[in-house]
């Protein structure tokens, strides 16, 4: 009865693997520049940032998020999204300065939920 059990797990692991890939490939996931802010001064330093979970995209990818949507406690920030609160992990947050003055997030969605690829405080003046 171990065998079999066995065999069904490792065929089980094999779909998973197989299938993982499609799963956590979300459409939103992808770059989205529709040329919107090809003329903006701002396009060359949008499209360099980067965070230690990778690059941000570019400013059509991410969007401002007004200040009661987003908060700093302890030291460790989150955001609300689609009225969820979601923690920004600590290497999403960009830490250069804000030129662009608003707070700006990246989310990820995928089949498992949301997550934070890159998060801009605001230079809140």
């Amino acid at each position: 009865m171990i065998g079999a059990d066995m065999d069904r797990l490792k065929l089980s692991l094999r779909r998973a693997l197989l299938v993982a890939p499609f799963v956590l490939w979300g459409g939103d996931a992808l770059g989205r520049d529709d040329g919107r802010y090809a003329d903006s001064p701002l396009k060359p330093w949008f499209d360099s940032l980067r965070s230690h979970l990778g690059p941000c995209c570019s400013d059509a990818d991410g969007f401002a998020v007004a200040d009661p949507d987003w908060e700093s406690h302890n030291g460790h920030y989150r955001v609300r999204l689609d009225g969820e609160w979601i923690e920004v992990p600590d290497e999403a947050v960009i830490t250069e300065p804000n030129r662009a003055g608003r707070t700006m997030v990246w989310p990820v969605k995928t089949a498992f939920g949301v997550s934070i690829r890159c998060f801009m405080p605001g230079s809140m003046i």
